[in-house]
């Protein structure tokens, strides 16, 4: 994207606000979705998600600092919007979040957007074993292939915790993938 200050310039300006917004939500809408989507698994929650967090980024645009990327201020907000919706989605049916992901995992069979095969639904199954913390940063570096640099900056949490938590992951993942 063109410099990140001067696009931001765009999307606070009121006479360049909507044309700013469609090219950021085409910029960043698919990547959004996917991130959203190893998060909550559900194409149609995915959306809902995706739809929630770009009222977000709409909203608080006054209030971001630049401190950090754009795009990390973004999925910083997708990443808590859609561990809110699952907590959500989990104290209305009395379930825990693992349980609502476990749940959405089995479903995935069923889904048309699902374009896995039987390997990378055992994948799903074991990371949804995981404390939602290793969840999170085992897609996000998995799937998403994002920097540890990156993911500090989106999951607020140091570099070596990171690795530390990428590590245990992929360890207990192997466990599962082999013993089941």
């Amino acid at each position: 994207m063109q410099d990140e200050k001067a696009f931001i310039a765009q999307l606070l300006h009121p006479n360049t606000r909507d044309a700013a917004y469609r090219q950021l939500v085409n910029q960043y809408g698919r990547p959004l979705y996917n991130h959203i989507r190893t998060i909550v698994i559900s194409h149609d929650d995915a959306d809902d998600v995706l739809q929630n967090t770009f009222i977000k980024v709409y909203s608080n645009l006054q209030g971001f600092k630049g401190e950090s990327k754009l795009f990390s201020w973004m999925y910083r907000i997708a990443t808590n919007e859609a561990i809110t919706f699952i907590n959500q989605r989990a104290k209305k049916s009395g379930l825990t979040s693992e349980e609502i992901l476990q749940k959405a995992v089995g479903k995935l069979v069923a889904d048309d957007y699902f374009e896995g095969d039987a390997l990378q639904l055992k994948l799903q199954q074991a990371i949804a074993t995981l404390p939602e913390k290793q969840q999170l940063v085992f897609k996000m570096k998995y799937f998403q292939d994002i920097k540890y640099e990156e993911m500090s900056e989106i999951l607020g949490t140091s570099v070596g915790a990171l690795k530390a938590s990428y590590h245990h992951a992929v360890k207990k993942i192997e466990d599962y993938v082999n013993n089941n």
